[in-house]
């Protein structure tokens, strides 16, 4: 059975500022897809990504799908305009997944790209 971010306490949680570029692609993708997303992130590992309007987290599918990382909490009311950061808190639940959150975002943002076509 595959545990869930509710299931594993994170071992630090930080606020961070996602880059509008990523936010937005992800809605657009939960929007003309659907949600729940799952996508494989090749350069990451054994990693894949499930995104939903909530929730983005990272799982080690090698692992019976353990939390690796979450993104949540976004706070995009009072967001200006589409091209502002969106703040949100970043769940870390491996001791390494800090290191691995920024290429996990390059990464799901080239997967999105593909998938969403010109």
């Amino acid at each position: 059975m595959a545990l869930h971010t509710r299931d594993v306490p994170p071992l630090r949680v930080q606020p961070k500022s996602l880059d509008a570029r990523y936010y937005n692609r992800v809605r657009l993708a939960l929007l003309r897809l659907g949600s729940p997303l799952r996508f494989e992130l090749p350069e990451v590992g054994e990693a894949d990504i499930v995104l939903t309007a909530e929730e983005w987290y990272c799982v080690d599918r090698s692992r019976d799908d353990l939390p690796l990382m979450a993104w949540s909490d976004f706070q995009v009311r009072g967001r200006g305009a589409l091209h502002e950061p969106v703040r949100c808190r970043l769940y870390l639940y491996h001791t390494h997944a800090g290191m691995l959150a920024g290429r996990a975002l390059q990464v799901l943002d080239r997967v999105l790209a593909r998938e969403l076509g010109p």
